[in-house]
């Protein structure tokens, strides 16, 4: 079992950047695919998560459209830690932002994904016009 936890969301204005950090612990896997994922204010339910992007093992990298060219995911497989750079954040950025790992997790370009099946908690990250 691999525990996850995020950290590093809080509140910024528009065009501002956050980093967010995943930290890996248990039985970790790194053949896994890791990636990030965020749910809006008001989307309850689990299945209106949408896929920010992934990381494969070998270091190939996804990412949904609409955060292209301002979000970074990278990885530091010594400490076993996700990383998550957001810049020129946007109100529509609002969101809780978790992290995710599975072994053939994969996330698209239109936010759509499968195969993760480890979670973290989740960190808030709001943004203000």
């Amino acid at each position: 079992q691999v525990q996850l936890v995020e950290s590093g969301g809080g509140s910024v204005q528009a065009g501002g950047s956050l980093t967010l950090s995943c930290a890996a612990s248990g039985n970790i896997d790194r053949s896994y695919c890791m990636g990030w994922f965020r749910q809006a204010p008001g989307k309850e339910h689990a299945l209106e998560r949408e896929g920010i992007g992934s990381i494969d093992s070998d270091g190939s990298l996804s990412y949904v459209d609409s955060v292209k060219g301002r979000f970074t995911i990278s990885k530091d497989t010594a400490n076993n830690t996700l990383y998550l750079q957001m810049d020129n954040l946007k109100p529509e950025d609002t969101a809780v932002y978790y992290c995710a790992t599975g072994l053939l997790g994969w996330v698209g370009y239109k936010g759509d994904y499968y195969g993760f099946n480890s979670w973290g908690k989740g960190t808030l990250v709001t943004i203000s016009s």
